[in-house]
């Protein structure tokens, strides 16, 4: 299977040249992120570290920590004197392409993150494009054995029955899952 996995939406679209850039970046860091073969402790954190120096380079803006100056922060609504009100943390953006990207590990498999992620993100101004990075295979324990979920899989489905049914429009150009 190729690495990374990916998928772009609408599919009778042509991805934007930024997304090669993006795909690079995780085939780059391939051995320090691939969820292909079990691997312990890796957190969406530890992925975005591999890859921030690459989407950096590329004119992203990217989360450097979690106290308040290491954030990146994105206005949703605007309130008194044109102070945002309503503000989203996410990953990582790119002002010019209006791409937003969110790495999810344990709880985009689990936790209704992609849920999250799409309807949040879509409310963000200025955005024209979601990046969504999931692990193919997120591993955990849950009473005393190991549990195998496909993230990325089950993203993929969720994305594919939005776009198939018509019933929920996203106010994207685009949507990038990346399965690494």
């Amino acid at each position: 299977m190729p690495f990374p996995s990916r998928n772009y939406y609408p599919r009778n679209v042509r991805p934007p040249h930024w997304v090669d850039g993006v795909l690079a970046l995780v085939k780059a860091a391939e051995s320090a992120v691939s969820t292909a073969q079990p691997r312990v402790g890796l957190t969406s954190d530890i992925v975005l570290q591999h890859l921030a120096p690459g989407l950096l380079e590329d004119g992203f803006a990217v989360e450097t920590g979690k106290t308040a100056a290491g954030k990146i922060r994105r206005p949703v609504l605007f309130g008194d004197n044109g102070r945002p009100a309503v503000s989203y943390e996410i990953d990582a953006f790119h002002d010019e392409h209006g791409v937003v990207v969110e790495v999810e590990a344990g709880r985009g498999a689990r936790g209704n993150a992609v849920y999250r992620d799409i309807i949040r993100t879509s409310l963000i101004l200025d955005v024209r494009y979601l990046a969504l990075l999931l692990p193919v295979a997120y591993r955990h324990q849950s009473g005393g054995r190991e549990v195998v979920v496909p993230a990325f899989k089950d993203a993929r489905d969720q994305v594919d029955a939005i776009y198939a049914s018509q019933r929920l429009r996203l106010p994207f150009d685009g949507v990038l899952l990346v399965g690494y």
